[in-house]
């Protein structure tokens, strides 16, 4: 019988906590190895992370079919996964949207950057019309994922550390004063656009996922 949605959302904190303590335990490594100058393929320091192998950008691709397929062995599945996966295409196409004119600089405007994040928020929202117990787990999970590295992006930029949490991105023309800097760099990245990168990510690996090893039976829905 399938389990209440009252249930489902008592289980996230559960269903998360692994994923969440193997997340926390990368981004110290990660931290360890910048500051010791471990090999830059696996522990870059330049902006953005440059592409090394140890981080949690990917691992939305990981846990994301891990708690796609928990939620519908449990009962939590989409009512459709065609329909879920409709919906999460239609957050990409709005988060294309949302880098185009909201970070871009084609476009200059009053408030751009606040109608990019806006937008951004609003991508990963939609993930929810299609599979809204999904969209609950991958937001808890993302939180518990990135505000641990907020909270190490303020002690880095403060401490100029060298590492790829507080440099500064090329050509970055923004104010310059800490808690300014920490914002446009740390905070409404980490708050808005890498939880958002982890619905969308997540959604997409765990309806493919979940597609592919529920092939002809349709997932049970929470009442």
């Amino acid at each position: 019988m399938a389990k209440t949605a009252s249930n489902s959302s008592l289980h996230i904190r559960r269903l998360i906590l692994v994923p969440a303590a193997i997340t926390l335990g990368i981004t110290m490594l990660r931290l360890i190895g910048e500051l010791e100058h471990w090999p830059s393929r696996w522990f870059s320091a330049a902006a953005g992370g440059g592409l090394a192998i140890v981080g949690i950008s990917w691992l939305p691709f990981i846990f994301g079919p891990y708690f796609a397929v928990k939620l519908t062995r449990s009962g939590h599945g989409p009512s459709s996964l065609l329909k879920a996966f409709g919906f999460t295409a239609l957050g990409f196409l709005v988060l294309f949207v949302a880098v185009f004119v909201g970070f871009l600089p084609k476009f200059n405007y009053p408030g751009k950057e606040a109608v990019g994040y806006l937008l951004v928020a609003f991508a990963a929202s939609i993930v929810t019309l299609g599979w809204p117990a999904l969209f609950r787990v991958l937001v808890a999970y993302g939180y518990a994922a990135r505000i641990p590295v907020a909270i190490l992006m303020l002690f880095a930029i403060h401490g100029r550390w060298g590492t790829h949490y507080d440099v500064l991105p090329p050509r970055y023309t923004g104010a310059t004063s800490f808690l300014a800097v920490y914002m446009q760099i740390a905070f409404l990245p980490q708050m808005v656009v890498w939880i958002a990168q982890t619905v969308l990510m997540g959604a997409l690996a765990g309806i493919i996922v979940a597609a592919v090893m529920f092939r002809g039976n349709r997932p049970a829905v929470a009442s």
